[in-house]
């Protein structure tokens, strides 16, 4: 559990490019005034979930391999930290969306929480709602960039893209596929779509932990 902590330390202190790209477009990026709508600066706070994944497959796996950490303790570490951050993420987002967003009164300001409709619970719900959702969406993109020097990897991408592909133009298919993204991210039940996510988030993490196994430097 202390090496896992210690990782923890390591993971989010080599992840300070991630954390400033991301503030400076929270921070930077504006919506034309001539615009009847504007998007919350906080939508781009889920940059940070975007980027996260990005560095810790890429960078930080083989600097903590090198330096003597054992693949089980960096997964947990990176598991941990994508927790952290997912709560970090969702907090910092539903303080712009109920505390700046107000105060523009000349446009309809639009933030992913309304998106997705997880306003229409309590906020305490939608924070959470939002936070398993970036869980699940950063234990996603961990696994899928983990497999990408494997065959299975590519077999993954392959079908990732034929089910948008064929899925897509096909009515019945696409309702499908429609409702599937509605459970995980539109769903109005805030219990089922936290039950839903954290299921999910959980099958994958035992997937990513079969597939750091076979993961070399």
């Amino acid at each position: 559990m202390k090496a896992t902590f210690s990782i923890v330390k390591r993971l989010l202190a080599s992840n300070k490019i991630s954390f400033i790209i991301t503030a400076v477009v929270v921070l930077c990026t504006t919506t034309s005034g001539d615009s009847a709508i504007a998007l919350s600066n906080g939508n781009y706070t889920w940059l940070l979930a975007v980027l996260t994944p990005f560095f810790f497959v890429f960078y930080d796996f083989k600097k903590l391999i090198y330096l003597g950490a054992s693949k089980k303790d960096f997964y947990f570490g990176a598991l941990v930290s994508y927790g952290g951050l997912a709560l970090l993420i969702s907090l910092l987002n539903t303080g712009i969306h109920l505390l700046i967003d107000p105060l523009n009164h000349t446009q309809t300001v639009i933030n992913l929480m309304g998106v997705c409709g997880w306003m229409e619970n309590n906020v305490f719900f939608a924070f959470i709602q939002q936070a398993v959702f970036l869980l699940l969406s950063m234990v996603f993109l961990h696994v899928l960039l983990s497999m990408q020097p494997h065959w299975y990897g590519w077999l993954t991408d392959i079908i990732l893209v034929a089910i948008i592909c064929i899925f897509t133009p096909i009515a019945p298919l696409r309702g499908l596929l429609a409702g599937f993204f509605k459970v995980i991210m539109f769903s109005p039940n805030a219990l089922l779509h936290i039950v839903v996510c954290m299921g999910l988030s959980a099958a994958l993490s035992a997937a990513g932990l079969a597939v750091l196994k076979r993961k070399t430097l």
